[in-house]
């Protein structure tokens, strides 16, 4: 976790802003294309979209600053996700994969090499994260916790 890594992923952010991209639209079509069924768990898209993928976002850029709100936002994130049913890991990091495609595309010339690799190392730790609190939330309540899928 370095200042380098949020240097480049800030830069990448504000190339996004300054140009005026939302890439929750694009996000979230490229979602439900690839998830189709899991468009009815939303009562709002447009609420979802906004939180998520700013969150998503977030806890990124986060990771990268060593901030210590990520792991519990995760946590609770996790949890809060069980009322969806058995979330497949693979729809974590498919979500996470498709942010930062997104958000590639709209950095136009900001993504370089760098800049792809810091926001990569940190979608890792953020899909490891997420593992870690599928698997203490099912240690610590088998019968409440999110199914591991």
């Amino acid at each position: 976790m370095t200042g380098g890594d949020a240097a480049l992923m800030e830069a990448a952010l504000i190339a996004v802003a300054d140009a005026g991209i939302d890439i929750r639209h694009a996000l979230f079509e490229r979602f439900f294309a690839a998830y189709p069924e899991r468009r009815a768990s939303f009562i709002s898209v447009d609420a979802a979209s906004r939180r998520m993928t700013d969150e998503t976002l977030q806890m990124m850029f986060g990771l990268a600053k060593g901030e210590a709100w990520v792991w519990p936002l995760v946590a609770e994130l996790v949890f809060t996700h069980r009322s969806y049913g058995a979330l497949p890991i693979g729809e974590y990091d498919a979500f996470i994969d498709m942010t930062l495609a997104e958000l590639g595309a709209a950095a136009g010339a900001a993504w370089d090499d760098a800049t792809a690799a810091a926001w990569q190392r940190h979608a890792d730790a953020l899909k490891a994260m997420i593992r870690k609190a599928r698997a203490q939330w099912a240690d610590a309540m088998p019968a409440g916790a999110p199914q591991i899928a």
